[in-house]
């Protein structure tokens, strides 16, 4: 199944994607006020079972999405936990290591946008970069983790990710990396949730990023360092995943920082994204 959030920012309806028609959902609204921690704990436990049976009987009422602002896939999360250097050949681009342990890193929950939202650029920023990730949505508590097997359970589903960062920020001006990940609208998502069902093998998936139509990144999570299963598992016995986060697992090489003449962000400039099986997003740069 392939969950959505449709209209303006803020007042957004929870949607359910038809099979069989890209521009036509169904309204949940009657049955969850949005897609949030709740409504995911709610998917895992019980099933598709009783929205199948909705669908069926035509009780969900149909939303026309032509013309609509499509929402980030999921509510406000909790939290955003992202992971660097998670890509052999993005490392070896970055000039670093192979890390022996995922590196964690956070984004502020507000950075979150929907997947075709204007993308600013932010005052004073000359480095500002695109990532292209496939994200994790949690479905359930996860606290110590017994395995990495164990992640299955709590995954509510996967989405698209653009892990936006000012690399000036990050890594030149002292501290942590959070300052260069956290500017104001810096986490486009979506444009849908989409079961692990649907999606089959996450390290499967190719991810591709082009700027004014110029291809910059193509990769694939094959080439994960640590897979899904070992990052939710790693997270979890650091820090409690609560319903509703999000995990950025991870940007494959052909980032601005690492290409000749380090092309970076500018105003203006038009960013599009798309992995397998998840949907794709547009995103114009404006200034912050």
């Amino acid at each position: 199944m392939r969950f959505l959030r449709v209209g303006p920012f803020g007042a957004e309806r929870p949607a359910l994607l038809s099979d069989h028609d890209e521009t036509t959902a169904y309204d949940l609204s009657g049955l969850t006020g949005d897609i949030d921690g709740a409504f995911l704990t709610r998917l895992l436990d019980q099933g598709a079972g009783p929205l199948l049976a909705l669908l069926e009987q035509g009780a969900l009422p149909v939303l026309d999405l032509a013309g609509q602002r499509i929402g980030a896939p999921v509510a406000r999360p909790p939290k955003v936990v992202c992971v660097g250097l998670n890509y052999r050949d993005h490392a070896a681009e970055a000039g670093s290591a192979i890390p022996d342990e995922p590196v964690l890193f956070m984004k502020a929950p507000n950075t979150v946008v929907g997947p075709d939202d204007e993308v600013l650029v932010p005052r004073g920023s000359g480095k500002t970069d695109y990532e292209v990730e496939l994200a994790v949505v949690i479905g359930r508590t996860a606290r110590y983790l017994g395995s990495p097997e164990d992640a299955d359970a709590v995954i509510a589903g996967y989405a698209v990710s653009n892990d936006v960062s000012e690399r000036e920020f990050q890594l030149e001006r002292g501290g942590t990396w959070d300052k260069g990940k956290s500017c104001e609208t810096f986490n486009p998502l979506g444009p849908w949730l989409v079961t692990p069902d649907e999606v089959g093998d996450p390290q499967a998936l190719g991810l591709r990023v082009s700027v004014n139509g110029e291809s910059r990144q193509h990769g694939s999570t094959a080439d994960m360092i640590f897979n899904v299963r070992h990052v939710v598992w790693y997270i979890s016995q650091f820090m409690v995943l609560e319903p509703g986060d999000v995990i950025n697992t991870g940007t494959p090489a052909g980032v601005a920082m690492g290409l000749p003449g380090q092309p970076y962000l500018k105003p203006g400039d038009v960013m599009e994204l798309e992995i397998d099986r998840l949907g794709r997003q547009r995103q114009q740069l404006g200034k912050g």
